[in-house]
Parts: C-alpha cells; structure tokens; sequence
C-alpha cells in the first residue's frame, strides 16, 4: 500500500550522506558529533517514512484554486512534527528570519510552478505547503518526509541555516512534484534523476525570484549555506559538476559532469546525489544554449517530461534524455531548442535512443 493515490514518498534530504560521512569522521569532537546526530536522526526519519508508506498517511484538504496555503511550525529543537504554529498564510512576517524565509520560499515555489507551468502547488491539486523550522540541535540538514518541509539551523561550523538558500527550500519541495508525478524510484540513474529534477528547479525558482536570465545565474545549489570556515561556494554546481567545494574536513566534491565519470557505489541509494551531476549538467547546457530565462524553454521540457506521463519509475538517464528531444520537438518543433536539448545530452555522454 502507498499513499496519496498510489504515490510512494521517499524521503529526501538536501546534504548527502556522503558529505555527512565525511564530517562525521573528523577529528574534531564539535565538527563530528553533529555530523553522526544528523545521520542518525536522518536514519530515523527514514524509517518512519517507510512505516507511513506501510500504514498510510492522513488526508489533506486541498487549498483554494490557485492560491498557496502556508503553514509554518517551530520544532523548538525538538524532532517531534509538526510542532508549533508560528505563521499561516497570510500572517504578517514575525521577528524569525528562519520562519520569515522559509514562509517566503514555500511561496516562491508555489509561484513558480503556478506562473512558469499553471500547476497547483506540488501536487498540482492545491496542496497545502508546510515546514517546521528550528528542528533539533545542530541539524545538518533540510529535508522533504513526504508530507511536508523540515529545516535544521546547521551547527553553525560548516552548515548555516538550512533556509538561507532559497533552492534548497524549492530543491526539497520539487521532490514533492517529483512523487505526485514520475515517482521515480530513489536508487541508482532513477535516483539520480529524481535529485537532478530537484536541482533544476530548485535552480529556477532561485532564478524566477531574482529575475535572472540563464547567463546572470550562478547555478549553485546551496550557495550560502555552508559556514566561512568551509572551502567551497555551495553543496553542488550545475555548471561545474565537482567543484563546488574541496575542503580539508568534507573532501572534495565528487559529482561527475560526464558519463566518463560516473561513479559506481552501493552508498547514497547508489550515487543519486553524485550522479545526478550528470543530468544537471545535460540542463545546464541546454538552459545557457538557449538563453534568456531557463524557466521558460528548458524548464518547461524538463517539466513536459517529468509529468507527461511516459516517464518511467525506473527510467535511465538515456530513457530521460530521449523524452526530452521528444518533448523539445513537439512544444518548439525543429528549432534551436531541440538542436540545445540534443547537443546537451551529447556533451555529457548520454544518448538518446
């Protein structure tokens, strides 16, 4: 038995088990035992995700037509959910920078998905979008259960608050459109995918908030969450697949660009936060190919094909790839934006069937 109609929520988190692997290892006690708390506490979360897959999850009310219904809760450093109501939609912004952005970001993805594709919040169907914020004590992490957004403050020496970024917040929400749509299972080039979705719109509602154009874009993610001590720019790059961070205490940046290097492990639900570098990348280039606002002709292929309905849940980055040029030529026919689309996925080593 799944929930919501037949959809299976995984749980998905916005660091990479690899990255927390790393830290935990440190030699310094204040850098390492956050890092193990927020492993196990992710192991935890997961599993009560699974039991809800197992039991079902409560029905939510859908809101009204086209109009968010925000609702955000204050853990108080505790991990019991949703916590305490500190604002609802409509409420003015409160002394909180946490609440307040978090209140914002949730707004921002609904807005772009509404505007940019005219869907009803993330399941298309007036969902209404809930967060906590201020989850345990020096939570490294952010991350989507299923049912809603839980945000942790970072302990403040490599991970700041988690609702700084402001695609973090769409990142882990896209996963949500991702589970009422393609569902794609979360292991191996299927994973990969379903973290690379969440990235490309993560990246564009950044973009759509700021009014950027493709070429003014930093393509970041995670940008400005990672503490001054940190030798890195973000927790990925889609432009740079590999170098957003090389530091002595999280490693280097292991995310490929190009099938050449894609990296075979059993870890991370076999590589899904590694190799959805790949596709990232595939995006990239064809959103800078095309210019302009990537929301508008990359974004919409992407999104053509992740709720078309021909994706499968066990689709390889081939399988996407074709569904991309297929989408690209039916919306925009024979023009530059099926020439970007094919020529992205060459660069990177995927072909298309």
């Amino acid at each position: 038995m799944t929930t919501h109609g037949g959809y299976e929520p995984v749980f998905c988190t916005i660091v990479p088990p690899h990255v927390l692997d790393k830290l935990a290892q440190a030699e310094d006690p204040s850098l390492a035992g956050p890092a193990r708390r927020t492993l196990q506490r992710d192991a935890y979360e997961r599993t009560q995700r699974r039991l809800t897959t197992v039991i079902g999850a409560t029905a939510v009310a859908a809101a009204a037509d086209g109009k968010p219904q925000r609702t955000v809760h204050d853990a108080r450093h505790g991990t019991d959910l949703p916590g305490h109501k500190v604002r609802g939609e409509g409420d003015k912004p409160g002394k909180d920078a946490t609440v307040n952005r978090a209140y914002a970001g949730l707004g921002a993805t609904f807005e772009l998905f509404l505007q940019a594709y005219r869907r009803d919040s993330i399941d298309g169907n007036g969902l209404p979008l809930n967060a906590t914020v201020h989850y345990d004590r020096d939570y490294n992490n952010a991350f989507w259960n299923g049912e809603q957004m839980v945000f942790g403050d970072g302990d403040g020496e490599i991970f700041l608050d988690f609702t700084i970024p402001i695609d973090v917040i769409g990142h882990e929400l896209a996963h949500g459109v991702t589970q009422y749509t393609a569902n794609l299972t979360y292991f191996g080039q299927p994973g990969a995918l379903n973290e690379s979705l969440s990235d490309v719109f993560g990246a564009l509602i950044k973009q759509y908030t700021l009014g950027q154009t493709t070429a003014e874009a930093d393509w970041l993610i995670g940008a400005g969450l990672l503490a001054p001590r940190v030798t890195g720019t973000a927790l990925r790059s889609m432009k740079e697949p590999g170098t957003a961070y090389d530091d002595d205490v999280l490693g280097k940046d292991p995310q490929p660009a190009t099938m050449d290097d894609f990296v075979r492990t059993g870890r991370d639900n076999g590589g899904v936060h590694i190799n959805s570098g790949i596709p990232n990348h595939a995006f990239y280039l064809a959103a800078t190919a095309l210019g302009g606002h990537a929301w508008e002709r990359a974004g919409q292929v992407w999104y053509d094909v992740l709720t078309g309905g021909e994706l499968k849940q066990q689709a390889m980055f081939a399988d996407f790839a074709t569904l991309t040029v297929k989408a690209a030529r039916e919306r925009f026919g024979e023009g530059e934006e099926l020439d970007a689309v094919s020529k992205a996925w060459e660069q990177v080593g995927v072909r298309t069937l």
